[in-house]
């Protein structure tokens, strides 16, 4: 099993930023793309009614701070690279060093070999223009992009203080996602809040999506064609939520709600455990896929020491839980 990193490089960024636990504003930009037909203009309205919603009502942002762009009639509101342009910049007019921008991306998404886009309603954006404008904020931005071309926003977006999310983890996939509607579900199930400290951070929110994604193609007896990956610490290389590493300590302190008095966010330590925690989860998760062609003792053998495993870390993280 690879051995725990300590995040020492997001632990200083943390050290250098007291802000970094928690934000004096919070903002929200939805994106919701070119649709492509009637069914992916439904599916993506739900999810962006429901998480515009959650925002406002579950996690108590202002709703002048939350905009929403879409494949709309009202050219005001319409998802164009216009559009994008003016809502990023009347957010950095207004934002400060301590706030937070979220930035959701859903629809479809594309890559040439050489551009990764966006796909708006009009002329799409690039990475790289992405890029230039998220780096004018002067707040720690979050951009969750959940289409099937956004793996190669990790490396193009990467920066401090910021924490992107991709869909994909590769070039290669080109299926659509279904890891909007499971990211958008986390931030309003109990389940999703690992550490129990009665709030859903980033890092969580990816985590519980990402289990998500995996049920939802195991169910269907489907292999998988998408693994989510997040990066937080600057280095351009993302990491899904069974992998150890430095990435999740930024997002796994990174909340969308406001302070809740008593709910202390989650320390390295607590962070490594629930790292360990779904790694064994999606181990038995891929035991349960293969379980047909193992022999049965094999299975059983390996059923337990997952099993085992899985209890000696959750009993540890309930632990931790109460200290």
């Amino acid at each position: 099993m690879t051995r725990w990193i300590v995040p020492v490089l997001a632990a200083a960024v943390l050290a250098a930023d007291p802000s970094a636990g928690f934000a004096q504003q919070r903002y929200a930009l939805i994106v919701s793309g070119a649709t492509g037909g009637d069914e992916y203009a439904a599916q993506y309205s739900a999810w962006t009614d429901t998480f515009r919603h959650t925002l406002t009502e579950r996690l108590k942002l202002d709703p002048s701070r939350v905009t929403v762009l879409s494949e709309s009639d009202a050219p005001e509101v319409a998802a164009t690279a216009v559009n994008v342009r003016k809502a990023i910049d009347a957010i950095r007019q207004r934002m400060t060093r301590q706030d937070l921008l979220l930035v959701l991306l859903i629809g479809h998404g594309t890559f040439d070999g050489v551009d990764a886009k966006f796909n708006l309603v009009g002329p799409d954006l690039e990475s790289s223009q992405w890029k230039a404008l998220l780096e004018a904020l002067p707040g720690r931005v979050v951009i969750v992009n959940s289409t099937a071309g956004s793996f190669p926003f990790i490396e193009r977006l990467s920066g401090q203080r910021r924490i992107v999310i991709t869909a994909t983890d590769s070039i290669a996939q080109r299926f659509d996602t279904v890891f909007p509607e499971y990211f958008v579900k986390a931030f309003e199930e109990e389940s999703a809040d690992l550490d129990k400290n009665q709030r859903v951070s980033i890092w969580e929110a990816f985590t519980s999506a990402a289990a998500g994604v995996r049920r939802h193609y195991q169910q269907r007896g489907q292999l998988s064609t998408e693994r989510a990956l997040l990066d937080d610490d600057g280095d351009g290389v993302g990491k899904s939520a069974a992998e150890q590493g430095n990435d999740g300590a930024l997002a796994s302190r990174t909340y969308l709600d406001v302070d809740v008095p008593g709910a202390a966010p989650t320390d390295d330590e607590l962070l490594k455990l629930l790292q360990q925690q779904a790694l064994l989860a999606a181990e038995l998760e891929e035991l349960q896929i293969r379980k047909a062609f193992l022999p049965p003792d094999d299975y059983a053998m390996e059923f337990e020491r997952i099993i085992t495993e899985f209890a000696k870390v959750s009993r540890e993280v309930r632990r931790r839980g109460k200290t």
